[in-house]
């Protein structure tokens, strides 16, 4: 069965040799009870410990079933303590945070058996040691005795072939001994038995076969047995401990010792709590900065208009910080004149423009200077109106109005329609506070302050009679309807060539292509710190303005204006200037006099202007379009300051991770000191390397996620007395806001980090010598 050839095994400290194994050679029948006795220092333990696996010889050979051992490696001798040896210790080492029934198992834990049998094995094993009543107890509640048994049943639970026993009885008082010397002696009629003891009375009363020790040889052998040829094969089933095991073994340890497993996750989440909180006020910080940057773009978006200022140009100029003493004159363009630049906003920008990325800017509007043949009923009487805030008691008379409306356009606020069709725009910045948001071309809105005040030149002119600081009923104004007029329908052309609006409104507002505008709601802006770009009064969609465009384009008077060289309305002759200006308010050109670009945000914002800046690259000046960029000073102002304080903060803060992580390679240092036994036990039952190494890998990955968790909560809960305070000291409502994305980050941050930290201290404990952590107390 067993075989020991030449065995040598020889320790030095300093210059003193001790031989433990002097050329040892012995045989061990498959099934007997041998008793090895010798003095202390004589070598009985290494003997045993050789046998078991727990310690190597420097030379000769262990064979097992004719197999030799020289050329197997650690998983291999882990392999064969799990399948063939069990161990009985003196000091019973059995693992005092798992329960008795847990200690049976673990053996076969390691050999992969399945749970249902490995139950079923474990109590079978206690009842044969007569432990049936206990297997549900912790170690701690038993006495000597019954440690003892739960150690045997431990070391029988996998069934073994070769039972090695280390002064099973060196603990106990002489009733017990005799007790346990019976259980062995039964044991070792179906299996090897080898007991070391100093008890000779007990080892000639139990055991078959009596060898004696000393000096580190065989001196007396009782019984001598001599291996034959083997004929039978001799396997190994490797072993391997699942994570779950892993956890397992380290979540029971930690719950024996609360009090310092919460100090440490504790301590351990102090980095997370800081990192967690800075990113909650930058979270919520940044909110108001997007929303802040949302408002300003709203108000001040990226516009191209027919004329714009190149503001480059006004910054080549060189000014002198000294006063001149010349006595003369020079007369010069001014700065500002020379900046001005036509922009020839075609077709080919359009579509440029159209090509823009839309989550770069979802909302362009292209207004044109069209003006708007209007009319309203009032008092069953139609009259002509406008969108204007002009005072229109400044004029007198119908046509006066009509020439007011036809030289100055239709005026009032135009705002975009979303790029995919939606109103994003109104329903982001303004809130409905009577009526509803626009749901066609032809709804308009009336814009109110936050005092829901209207500009009453804005009420005049759309034909409503009103005192100053006159109240209106929301059901006064919402639902009114105003006609809008095709020029054919609107303007009359005279003998004398000329053209005069209608005296007829009604008639023209009967006609075919007279449509209805309704005003459908009243707005006011939902930001208590932007005014917001519509201005008080009448705002209506750029696709009205298209709308319009596109009717009147061929109509009698803009063919008539387009040949003349006069004012088709007033007869007045005209330049080429005030001829473009007239021909565009009645609908006969179609270049936009301006496009607003409405990013969302700053960053947005850049791309747009590279992307405005990307058509001009390479232009001749006069063919490049300029932009006016109000919110540019801002965002040099802004920008990217957020994100710099928290880089900052999170550095400070991620100081007492890495101070966190040192604690814990310290903190599992100290565990694996303290369970120096529990590793013995486990490399005993033939647990490898690495799985010792994954068991403290657990114990650092409870801890690490433990923190990351309490952390949070620690920070989230924070976030409530923060806000109170940032509420009461500026204003500012729900800023401190945790990301559960960054909460999810951070959890896993703490948990890596304690693992890296713990790493170190774990393989320390995997390469711990088993004999000698079994001798530790």
């Amino acid at each position: 069965m067993l075989e020991l050839k030449h065995i040598k095994k020889y320790y030095h400290v300093g210059g003193t040799e001790t031989r433990a194994q002097d050329d040892v050679s012995v045989a061990f029948r498959k099934q007997e009870f041998v008793a090895i006795l010798g003095p202390s220092g004589s070598g009985k333990t290494t003997m045993l410990n050789i046998i078991g696996g727990l310690d190597r010889y420097d030379s000769g050979d262990l064979l097992i079933k004719g197999r030799s051992t020289k050329d197997f490696k650690d998983k291999d001798w882990d392999a064969y303590r799990n399948n063939s040896v069990g161990f009985i210790f003196q000091s019973y080492n059995l693992i005092s945070h798992l329960s008795i029934m847990e200690n049976v198992e673990m053996g076969m834990t390691l050999s992969g058996v399945a749970t249902a049998e490995k139950k079923q094995r474990a109590e079978d094993a206690l009842i044969r040691v007569g432990l049936k009543d206990h297997m549900h107890k912790k170690p701690s509640q038993l006495s000597g005795g019954q440690m003892q048994r739960v150690a045997i049943a431990r070391a029988i639970a996998n069934d073994p072939e070769i039972l090695l026993a280390d002064e099973p009885t060196g603990a106990l008082d002489s009733e017990t001994s005799k007790e346990i010397m019976q259980l062995i002696q039964d044991l070792s009629r179906e299996r090897l038995v080898i007991m070391v003891t100093h008890n000779p009375d007990l080892a000639h009363q139990y055991a078959d076969r009596i060898i004696e020790f000393a000096d580190g040889q065989i001196q007396h052998d009782s019984h001598p047995h001599v291996e034959g040829q083997k004929t039978e094969a001799f396997q190994l089933n490797h072993t391997k401990m699942s994570y779950w095991t892993a956890l397992k073994l380290s979540f029971n340890n930690i719950r024996t010792k609360k009090g310092r497993t919460f100090l440490t996750v504790f301590a351990s989440s102090i980095g997370i709590i800081g990192i967690a909180v800075v990113l909650a006020l930058s979270n919520g910080f940044q909110k108001q900065i997007d929303k802040t940057q949302s408002e300003a773009m709203a108000s001040m978006p990226v516009t191209v208009s027919q004329v714009g200022t190149d503001t480059n140009a006004m910054m080549t100029g060189t000014k002198t910080k000294t006063f001149s003493k010349a006595s003369h004159v020079t007369a010069q363009t001014s700065d500002a004149d020379k900046a001005q630049h036509v922009n020839h906003i075609t077709q080919d920008y359009l579509d440029y423009l159209s090509k823009m990325p839309k989550k770069d800017a979802k909302n362009i509007a292209i207004s044109y200077g069209t003006g708007m043949n209007l009319a309203r009923q009032v008092n069953g009487k139609y009259r002509t109106v406008n969108f204007s805030t002009t005072n229109p008691d400044s004029a007198s008379g119908v046509d006066a109005r009509a020439m007011m409306a036809a030289s100055t356009g239709v005026g009032g606020s135009v705002y975009p329609i979303d790029r995919s069709g939606k109103q994003s725009f109104l329903k982001t910045y303004y809130k409905v506070v009577a009526g509803h948001y626009p749901t066609q071309t032809t709804d308009i809105v009336l814009v109110v302050d936050k005092d829901n005040v209207i500009n009453i030149n804005a009420l005049k002119n759309l034909g409503f009679t009103v005192k100053e600081n006159q109240s209106f009923n929301f059901n006064q104004l919402v639902g009114t309807k105003l006609k809008l007029i095709a020029n054919d329908d609107y303007y009359q052309q005279l003998p004398t060539g000329t053209f005069l609006p209608t005296q007829d409104l009604a008639a023209a507002a009967a006609k075919p292509a007279t449509k209805t505008l309704t005003v459908t709601g009243i707005i006011r802006v939902k930001s208590k710190n932007s005014d917001g770009l519509l201005a008080s009064g009448v705002a209506y969609s750029a696709a009205l303005t298209k709308s319009v465009l596109t009717t009147n384009d061929h109509s009698a008077i803009v063919k008539a204006q387009q040949q003349a060289k006069t004012n088709v309305l007033t007869g007045q002759a005209m330049d080429a200037s005030t001829r473009a200006s007239v021909l565009t308010m009645l609908g006969g050109s179609d270049t936009p006099t301006t496009v607003q670009i409405y990013p969302t945000t700053f960053k947005d914002k850049d791309r747009v202007l590279k992307y405005l800046d990307k058509y001009n690259a390479g232009k001749a000046k006069a063919d490049k379009v300029i932009y006016t960029d109000l919110a540019g000073t801002v965002s040099d102002m802004t920008g990217g300051l957020m994100d710099a304080i928290t880089y900052v903060l999170v550095a400070f803060a991620g100081i007492s991770l890495v101070t966190s992580m040192i604690m814990i390679a310290i903190i599992t240092y100290t565990s694996v000191l303290e369970r120096t036994k529990e590793i013995g036990v486990l490399k005993a039952l033939g647990a490898r390397k690495k799985d010792i190494t994954r068991v403290f890998d657990a114990e650092t990955f409870i801890l690490g996620f433990g923190a990351g968790v309490f952390g949070i909560v620690v920070a989230w809960l924070l976030t409530f007395p923060i806000n109170s305070v940032l509420s009461n000291v500026t204003g500012l409502n729900g800023v401190a806001v945790l990301n559960p994305l960054h909460a999810v980050i951070l959890v896993i941050v703490s948990t890596i980090l304690t693992i890296l930290g713990g790493h170190v201290p774990a393989r320390m404990a995997a390469r711990k010598d088993a004999a000698i952590a079994l001798r530790a107390e």
